[in-house]
């Protein structure tokens, strides 16, 4: 079976306006549309993908809040988004999203599906391109916690993936959570800014099918765990 992999950052209880939201996800999709150029060309849903492939989506910060605007992309307080890229049926990716929301159970989020197979694939399923992707989201959606993974090893280490509480490929820390621990070789710690930390578990492609990989994964659970960074979310503290 293939193994899939997403990209996703997650936080809690930080209300924000449509203008807001729309700011930071223009950033976002601007510097993903510099690690690839398949992550240049955006469309909208439709009920065919003829019909989608109609509904081009330039990525800037009126045209999300036109699409805010929407019924069906306006939930309270919460502004969601999906948009897809891809030329043909079986090779896409995709980047859906919510910000805004003041609830202290639901997170807001930022979520890309990546292509799974293909040349495309093997260009951005590399820790550096996933590192970068993750770098953006720390700097544009400032999250409490993000993580780049296969699903697989997701799925067999949690039964109910809740962000903060488990080990992946590249994973993001804010300061807010707490200061990332040593961690041993070949792990990598990288800075955001004053944002963050990342973590970088494996400089090749992090698989569940590779015992060594998911041997390190536990390990820095286990070293995580005990510096006190995996958790789930808290609400986002004011100021």
């Amino acid at each position: 079976m293939m193994e899939t992999y997403y990209s996703g950052s997650y936080w809690l209880a930080r209300p924000e306006s449509a203008e807001a939201c729309a700011r930071r996800a223009e950033r976002f999709f601007h510097l993903l549309g510099h690690y690839d150029p398949a992550w240049t060309c955006w469309y909208e849903t439709a009920d065919s993908f003829e019909e989608a492939r109609k509904l081009q989506f330039t990525p800037n910060a009126a045209s999300f809040q036109k699409l805010f605007a929407q019924e069906e992309n306006h939930f309270g307080d919460r502004f969601s988004f999906y948009l897809w890229t891809g030329d043909g049926q079986e090779e896409t990716s995709s980047v859906n999203g919510s910000c805004g929301s003041s609830s202290l159970q639901l997170p807001s989020t930022c979520v890309v599906q990546p292509y799974a197979e293909g040349l495309i694939a093997d260009r951005v399923l590399t820790a550096p391109v996933m590192t970068k992707v993750l770098h953006a989201m720390a700097l544009t959606w400032d999250p409490e916690w993000g993580v780049a993974t296969s699903e697989t090893h997701r799925d067999s280490v949690t039964e109910k993936a809740k962000p903060g509480t488990f080990v992946g490929w590249v994973m993001y820390f804010s300061r807010l959570r707490g200061k990332v621990p040593p961690l041993p070789a070949p792990v990598r710690i990288e800075p955001v800014e004053d944002k963050g930390t990342l973590v970088i578990l494996t400089p090749e492609r992090f698989t569940a099918s590779n015992p060594e990989h998911v041997t390190l994964a536990a390990r820095v659970h286990e070293l995580l765990d005990r510096a006190g960074l995996m958790r789930p979310l808290q609400p986002w503290p004011a100021g």
